[in-house]
């Protein structure tokens, strides 16, 4: 039932428009190929599902000793990531490379064409952060941070951005706000749409309504986040508190206040969701919600070695979230 084993190198040769021998080149990591041909192998190769023979493989019997860790792009959050993967490698035995494709641009697939250039001759085994979907023939072992799709058969870890949400939304509740806003992140994402359910179940739990009108959407990033929370600040009934999906969007809600003329915390509470490094360097500094951002990346570390050496004795790593105050929250302004 399975045919994927059975494309053939001449297959992607064909496919791609390039000699047998180049298609050979890429497959083994060797040099003489140019990028742009490169990159169109290995496209062809993820979409044709290509792998080695077992025979072929078979002469793979050493180790790299090199561990990969994929991102789409380097920023704070991944960032994080990063440190505590580093941290962890340290007494595993192993090297860490960390690979970008530096677009940013997160297109579905992304990280199949990393894998592809990566899992053939220069690494063991690879994390993948916030990965939009992987085959699942992917060559090495592999262990998601944070999928796009949440948790599915690939090996996982995350943190529970359904309670951190629910905190998040309690705090301001407790400190006596009832016009809340919620500005989300990106609607493919699972940890935004768990945020966002966070957020309305507290609201439910304390007998608040949630106006629509108050809730934007972001897209996770400060600047592009702006223009959603201009509209849901500068207005007459404008809200007394916004939760923001993550920190950079608070940020972005923070600029906006601040160009409004707003005081923080006094006429409006921001709090966010990541604590990035960022979120205590602000003015205020924010108020968030703190994912494990460094344990995430070493324990996706530590598994990626278990499962390496097999001993891996579960495959999905939920960590708590916990608030974090600071000064960008306060109880709302008397009328």
């Amino acid at each position: 039932m399975d045919s994927l084993p059975r494309v053939k190198m001449a297959d992607v040769a064909r496919t791609a428009g390039v000699s047998v021998a180049t298609v050979s080149k890429v497959v083994n990591g060797r040099y003489g190929v140019s990028q742009r041909t490169l990159e169109r192998v290995q496209e062809v190769i993820a979409d044709l599902g290509y792998e080695a023979s077992l025979g072929a493989r078979s002469l793979r019997s050493y180790r790299t000793n090199v561990l990969g860790i994929l991102v789409a792009e380097f920023e704070p959050f991944s960032a994080e990531l990063l440190k505590g993967a580093g941290s962890a490698v340290t007494a595993t035995g192993y090297e860490l490379l960390a690979y970008s494709g530096g677009g940013g641009s997160a297109e579905v697939g992304w990280e199949r064409r990393y894998l592809s250039r990566l899992s053939g001759t220069l690494i063991d085994g690879a994390i993948i952060v916030t990965p939009t979907v992987v085959e699942a023939r992917p060559g090495v072992p592999v262990v998601a941070v944070d999928p796009h799709a949440g948790p599915t058969g690939l090996p996982t870890v995350d943190s529970d951005n359904l309670a951190g949400a629910r905190l998040a939304t309690q705090h301001l509740l407790d400190l006596g706000h009832r016009r809340i806003a919620f500005l989300g992140g990106r609607p493919d994402l699972a940890s935004a749409r768990l945020r966002e359910e966070g957020f309305r179940g507290a609201m439910c739990d304390a007998g608040v309504p949630v106006d629509e009108s108050l809730v934007g959407m972001g897209d996770y990033r400060r600047g592009t986040s702006q223009e959603p929370a201009r509209i849901l600040l500068d207005r007459p009934d404008r809200p007394t508190a916004v939760f923001a999906a993550n920190d950079l969007s608070a940020l972005g809600v923070i600029d906006v206040a601040r160009e409004l003329g707003l005081d923080i915390p006094g006429d409006l509470s921001v709090i966010g969701f990541d604590n990035v490094p960022e979120s205590a360097l602000s003015t205020p500094p924010l108020t968030t919600v703190a994912q494990p951002l460094q344990a995430m990346g070493a324990a996706a570390l530590q598994l990626l070695v278990d499962l390496i050496a097999g001993t891996a004795s579960a495959t999905h790593r939920r960590l708590p979230t916990e608030l974090v105050p600071r000064s960008s929250t306060g109880p709302p302004r008397d009328p």
